[in-house]
């Protein structure tokens, strides 16, 4: 190998049948072992059924001999196009530093299309779109068809994040897959230049604990097992031990290989084969690998979140979405929470997370389009629109994510959620959000543990009526609490009267939910007066004959109703449930 090559991660995505593992074998001088659709299953169904690697070389763009770097390695990661592979195609998204974005010419945007492109939003840089198969267009009427889809193309892209993208025609297989080998594609010639002028070499750190993100793995008879894959940080040497952290066992590194050329050292962005001995290759399809020690297995996750705008349902609490980290895809129950509502103009964080704060627990994320209300076994209670500062979203929202079963990953990750079991054949889109693992709790107990610590809270009202003044500092209360209500859990909390004086809730009243309001400043004149009941004749009758209660009978009652309001915060994780308000 002539100098050091550096490498670059393309990813080919789109539609299923639009033709992008031809584009990458048409674009490919050295396939890996799991290119072009090697395995059985998807030569005989005919579609890819898993990530595909192969690669090209071309000199590195000012490059001087001697100087490091010579030449450039273009890894091309052929993703699967069908709906019910998703799940490969999102672990595909963390390891690529380019998208290809491969159109089938003839049919535009398809819906599994739009999807990658949402993924490429999250997860990439930058963009470049492939309109294959012009072949499959009328010679005369080409030009016009390819000018037409890149306009449509053009205009799909134009409120993305991969604006004024270049768009470029090719026929990756000319004649379609039944065509023989002779018929020679069709503008990859145009396409490897056109890649040259986009890539832009990651900054790679050979710092920090060795991860690889394994997408295969397999057997040599004789040699051992081959995990291959993408380096995600740090080195790794001949010689090194490496763990597999989900099945907590560590193995030393027997011989490397980068497309079949045996190496000594790899670096993070390096696509490799690692080979260890006595391992059984059916224990990992795929995972990560990384140094010993320097991952963890967790239970929950907080995570930021941000709703992927294409994704029509609500984001809600106590929902169960597919939670893809790295390569792995699991059940996971959310919980949404914000900032206090006097924090939501703050800076997002989007490398750690404060434990410190206090946070405003949602029933589902908050958007433009829902700003939700809740009530609560009949008494009004937990936030309502008017808590959200003028009716504002803040600027970030998080989730405690609960997982089915405990995944391994490392911290900061890419966190994408989805509705998997949605229907394919509708045309909607089923990646819901995405987010940064900012916190990940490997305690199996972290309810107990954790959670506390969390200070999420709901913030509760409730509004009753003053009934009648027993002296000038008490008042009795009703229509607070149902009949069945604990009131002693209440006792020294402070109502607010609509006369302007505060009260503190002293003790029950009776047995049908009244309490006593102590009045510490006492009743003003004026609320006093407004209080004072003046004496009304009450006469029921139905249907034309009186009650059994005597004409005549007087009530006394308020010139005017007196409301209470009481307001509290309840934290979701405090295990007494204690009710708290601010001094």
């Amino acid at each position: 190998m002539a100098g050091r090559r550096g490498n670059v991660n393309v990813g080919g995505r789109g539609h299923i049948d639009s033709g992008k593992t031809a584009r990458a074998r048409a674009l490919s001088t050295t396939a890996s072992t799991a290119a072009f659709d090697k395995q059985p299953q998807s030569r005989e169904r005919g579609i890819t059924l898993d990530l595909g690697f192969s690669c090209f070389v071309v000199p590195l763009p000012g490059a001087e001999p001697g100087t490091g770097d010579t030449q450039l390695q273009v890894t091309l990661v052929d993703c699967p196009g069908h709906a019910s592979l998703i799940r490969t195609i999102i672990g595909g998204a963390q390891i690529i530093d380019l998208m290809m974005l491969v159109i089938d010419v003839t049919k535009g945007m398809q819906t599994q299309s739009a999807e990658c492109l949402v993924i490429g939003q999250i997860a990439c840089q930058k963009l470049v779109v492939v309109l294959n198969k012009i072949d499959l267009l009328a010679e005369g009427k080409r030009q016009a068809a390819i000018d037409k889809m890149t306009k449509k193309m053009q205009k799909t892209l134009e409120n993305t994040k991969f604006r004024g993208a270049p768009i470029i025609p090719v026929a990756a297989k000319p004649g379609g897959p039944e065509a023989p080998e002779t018929e020679a594609p069709q503008g990859i010639s145009e396409l490897i230049e056109l890649l040259k002028s986009q890539i832009s070499i990651p900054a790679r750190d050979p710092s920090g604990p060795f991860l690889m993100s394994v997408d295969h793995c397999f057997s040599i008879k004789g040699q051992g097992t081959v995990m291959t894959g993408t380096i995600l940080s740090g080195t790794i040497s001949l010689g090194d031990s490496v763990e597999i952290p989900a099945l907590k066992v560590v193995k030393k590194v027997k011989s490397m290989q980068m497309f079949h050329t045996p190496v000594t050292s790899a670096t993070q962005g390096d696509r490799l084969g690692i080979c260890v001995t006595q391992f059984d290759p059916k224990l990992l399809e795929r995972g990560l690998v990384c140094a010993p020690e320097s991952l963890h297995t967790i239970h929950a996750a907080l995570i930021s979140v941000e709703k992927i705008p294409y994704f029509r349902g609500l984001l809600q609490t106590k929902a169960k979405f597919h939670i893809t980290v790295g390569h792995e895809t699991v059940m996971g129950r959310m919980l949404f929470f914000s900032p206090a509502p006097d924090n939501f103009d703050l800076e997002p964080t989007l490398d750690s997370f404060d434990l410190s704060r206090e946070y405003l627990f949602q029933e589902q994320y908050l958007c433009k389009d829902s700003m939700p209300t809740a009530t609560e076994g009949g008494d009004e209670v937990d936030r309502k629109a008017d808590d959200t500062p003028g009716g504002q979203c803040p600027r970030q929202q998080w989730a405690l994510v609960e997982f089915e079963k405990p995944v391994t990953c490392p911290q900061l990750c890419l966190v994408i959620g989805s509705r998997l079991d949605a229907d394919i054949h509708t045309n909607t889109c089923r990646l819901a959000f995405h987010g940064v693992l900012l916190q990940g709790l490997e305690d199996k107990n972290y309810t107990e543990s954790f959670l506390p610590a969390l200070r999420v809270y709901k913030l509760k009202h409730k509004h009753g009526l003053v009934e009648r003044v027993m002296d000038d500092y008490s008042v009795i209360g009703r229509s607070l609490f149902k009949k069945e209500t604990n009131i002693q859990l209440f006792v020294g909390l402070k109502v607010q009267l609509s006369t302007g004086e505060q009260g503190i809730i002293d003790s029950a009243f009776g047995q049908s939910g009244k309490f006593k309001i102590h009045i510490p400043g006492g009743l003003s004149p004026e609320s006093k007066k407004i209080l004072t009941p003046t004496l009304k004749k009450r006469n029921r009758a139905g249907r034309g004959e009186t009650t059994k209660q005597e004409e005549g009978t007087e009530r006394p009652e308020p010139m005017q109703p007196v409301t209470l309001s009481l307001s509290f915060k309840r934290y979701v994780f405090d295990t007494q449930k204690r009710m708290v308000q601010t001094p």
